[in-house]
C-alpha cells in the first residue's frame, strides 16, 4: 500500500476523531458553560453544539432542576439564653448558570454557611416558645433573606424548612412535664364538663317526666269531667224520654176513654187519678180545683149508694 495514502488515510482518522470529540449534546434540565482560551465564551442549553479544537473548553455542566440541601444541625442561642440544635432543608434552583459558575467558589458551602447565620440571627430575636411555635414564619424570613443573597450567584432559594429543633435535655424534660399537666387539667375539664352535662341531662328529664305527669293527669282529670257530664246528659235524657212516654201513655188513655163514650164522672175520676200518681207520694199538699170538689162529693154519694145496695138482702 502507498504510504502517501496510509499517512492520508490516518490524518482522515484523526481529524473525524477530533470533530467528533468536538460536538457536544446538551441534554434536558442542564446548561453547559463554555470557555474559549479561558474566558467565558456562551452558555449552552439543551440540544447540538460544536465547539472549536484546542481553543473551546466545557468548564461546567450545571443542572437547572430544582436541588435540596440537608444541613448539618447549628447551635443557635434564643433571646432568652436557650441554646438548641436546629438543622435546616433549602430547595434551591438555578436560574443562572453563568452566575453559578463564576459568582461564588462554592456554591453549596456558601448557602450552608449563609443559612446559619441567617438562622441564628432570627433565633436570637426570639424567645424558646415564640422558636417552637413560629417555624413557619421563621422558614418565610430564611428564604426571603437567602434568596435575595443568593440571586447574586444565580440560584433561587424556593424554599427552607426547620427539620427539627432539639432543645436541652433539661428543656425537654421540664415541656414534658408542663405537657403532662395540661393534658391532666384538660382530662379534669373535660370530665367536669361531661359530669355537668350528664346532671342537667337527669334534671331536664325528671322535669319533662313531671311536665309528662302532670299532662297525663289534667288529661285524665278532662276524660273523667267529659265522662261525668255525658253521663248526666244521658240520665237527663232517660229522663226526659221516660217523662215524654208516661205523658204520651197518658194522653192515650184519656182518647181510649173518651173513644168508649166515657161520661164527666169518669173523666173526672182520671183527673183525679192523673194527681195522685203527679203527688207520687212525695207531696205533703195537693192543692184540687173547686169545680172538682164538687164532683169529689158527688164520687162518694154514689159510692154509699152502692154499698147500701149491696147490703140488702136478695
Amino acid at each position: 500500500m502507498n504510504l502517501g495514502l496510509v499517512i492520508v488515510i490516518i490524518m482522515l482518522v484523526i481529524v473525524l476523531l477530533i470533530i467528533i470529540s468536538n460536538i457536544k449534546i446538551v441534554p434536558q434540565a442542564y446548561a453547559y458553560i463554555l470557555e474559549r482560551l479561558g474566558g467565558y465564551k456562551e452558555t449552552w442549553s439543551v440540544g447540538l453544539h460544536f465547539k472549536m479544537p484546542i481553543l473551546d473548553k466545557v468548564a461546567k455542566k450545571v443542572s437547572l432542576k430544582e436541588q435540596v440541601v440537608d444541613f448539618d444541625p447549628q447551635a443557635v442561642i434564643t433571646k432568652d439564653n436557650v441554646t438548641m440544635q436546629i438543622d435546616t432543608v433549602v430547595f434551591f434552583q438555578i436560574t443562572d448558570p453563568k452566575k453559578y459558575a463564576y459568582g461564588v467558589e462554592s456554591p453549596i458551602s456558601a448557602i450552608e454557611n449563609l443559612t446559619a447565620t441567617t438562622l441564628r440571627n432570627i433565633i436570637g430575636d426570639l424567645e424558646l416558645d415564640e422558636t417552637l411555635t413560629s417555624r413557619e414564619t421563621i422558614n418565610t424570613k430564611m428564604r426571603t433573606i437567602l434568596d435575595i443573597a443568593t440571586d447574586e450567584w444565580g440560584i433561587k432559594v424556593n424554599r427552607v424548612e426547620l427539620k427539627n429543633i432539639m432543645p436541652p435535655k433539661a428543656i425537654q424534660d421540664a415541656m414534658e412535664k408542663q405537657m403532662k399537666a395540661e393534658r391532666e387539667r384538660r382530662e379534669a375539664i373535660l370530665r367536669a364538663e361531661g359530669e355537668k352535662k350528664s346532671t342537667i341531662l337527669v334534671a331536664e328529664g325528671e322535669k319533662e317526666s313531671v311536665i309528662l305527669e302532670a299532662e297525663a293527669s289534667k288529661e285524665a282529670a278532662i276524660l273523667k269531667a267529659e265522662a261525668e257530664k255525658q253521663k248526666r246528659i244521658r240520665e237527663a235524657e232517660g229522663q226526659a224520654e221516660a217523662i215524654r212516654t208516661v205523658q204520651k201513655a197518658t194522653a192515650e188513655g184519656i182518647e181510649f176513654v173518651k173513644a168508649a163514650g166515657a161520661d164527666q164522672a169518669v173523666l173526672t175520676l182520671k183527673s183525679l187519678e192523673a194527681f195522685v200518681k203527679a203527688a207520687d207520694g212525695q207531696a205533703t199538699k195537693i192543692i184540687i180545683p173547686s169545680e172538682l170538689q164538687g164532683i169529689a162529693g158527688l164520687t162518694k154519694t154514689i159510692a154509699e149508694v152502692a154499698h147500701i145496695d149491696a147490703a140488702k138482702p136478695e
